[in-house]
């Protein structure tokens, strides 16, 4: 369930200490924001950044921007970002359609964790695997298309894996109950935390696709 009527939020958010107010003027140049060239990666609907901001932590030689548009969910990653001190980490509020206006061949890995399922047939244009994302997200990879998907819901993941497919990206890893697999090296979001906690099982998927340049 959403957070409603944060006070403040929008003033807390401008302030954030990672927050960046103006993104489409970086499109492009985000390196030079980072101030290094190290590779960036980015999630797509961050919730309260748990996720981005754990990997900023553990993976330090890596850039990641975290992306969200609901205010009253960003305004909980900046607080806890806000008591970190981390180089390598941006966050930015920003409707996921919109993804194109920010980026531009830059982004090496998007991780989509607990995407809105959108269950109704009139609206799989909205779901972040449909093919209008898909197709944006081709002008913002740098090289390979690498994308990472974990949810709850298997109807939105056969839906993702069938769409990878025809956009001809390989599935290199699949499961349909991932903490069963006990992989050390995973990372809860916020929504993973509570429903493992509820025995609801976690799909996950990593797909790439290669591209001769």
């Amino acid at each position: 369930m959403r957070l409603k009527n944060v006070k403040g939020a929008n003033e807390i958010i401008i302030k954030g200490k990672y927050y960046i107010n103006n993104p489409e003027e970086y499109k492009g140049r985000w390196n030079k924001l980072f101030k290094n060239n190290n590779i960036i990666k980015i999630e797509i609907g961050m919730g309260k950044g748990d996720f981005i901001i754990e990997n900023a932590i553990k993976h330090p030689n890596i850039n990641f921007i975290g992306i969200e548009k609901y205010d009253s969910v960003i305004v909980r990653a900046i607080q806890k970002s806000n008591e970190l001190e981390l180089n390598n980490l941006k966050i930015i509020r920003l409707d996921a359609i919109n993804i194109d206006k920010i980026f531009d061949k830059e982004i090496d890995t998007i991780y989509l964790n607990f995407s809105d399922p959108w269950p109704k047939d009139r609206h799989a244009k909205r779901r972040l695997t449909s093919p209008i994302f898909l197709k944006k997200y081709e002008s913002i990879f740098k090289k390979d298309y690498k994308i990472i998907m974990k949810t709850d819901n298997i109807n939105l993941f056969n839906y993702s894996i069938e769409k990878l497919k025809e956009e001809k990206y390989q599935i290199i890893y699949q499961t349909n109950d991932l903490h069963k697999e006990n992989d050390i090296n995973n990372i809860m979001t916020e929504y993973e935390k509570k429903f493992t906690a509820n025995g609801i099982k976690i799909n996950k998927l990593e797909a790439i696709k290669q591209i001769l340049k």
